[in-house]
């Protein structure tokens, strides 16, 4: 006991430091983890597809190139009739990647072990200028 009184100090600087360093791992499990390179890949080598979690108005302003529109209310409703193939990676894309995480939970959920969220969303996409088509 009278070691912690002594070094007080020193053990909040080990704890912080150590909480500062789980930070990534507890990020990532919050965010997507998938980079738009990682999805371009997806896209060409294993024919993944791309949903636009998006409302109307913001998918008509930019959208993947190719990405078929759900908004997320009606996901788990439409989901099935448009990808059909439940082996077939799906990948989820919103403004900025909070819906899209939500998508990838309810995908799973409806058995797309393969679904993953755009991490950063259109704005990550955006940024590694990538193509984006307006309806």
């Amino acid at each position: 006991m009278k070691f912690i009184l002594d070094n007080w100090m020193l053990i909040a600087v080990a704890l912080s430091s150590g909480a500062l360093l789980l930070w990534p791992a507890v990020r990532g499990a919050a965010g997507g983890s998938l980079t738009a390179t990682g999805a371009v890949q997806l896209i060409n080598q294993e024919k993944a597809v791309v949903i636009d979690v998006c409302e109307a108005a913001e998918f008509a302003a930019g959208h993947v190139t190719g990405a078929k529109h759900i908004p997320l209310g009606q996901l788990a409703n439409q989901l099935p009739g448009v990808v059909k193939n439940k082996e077939l990676p799906v990948i989820f894309v919103c403004q900025s990647g909070m819906r899209s995480n939500s998508a990838a939970r309810i995908a799973k959920g409806l058995g797309y072990q393969k679904a993953q969220s755009l991490a950063g969303g259109l704005s990550s996409w955006r940024a590694a200028n990538l193509p984006v088509e307006k309806a």
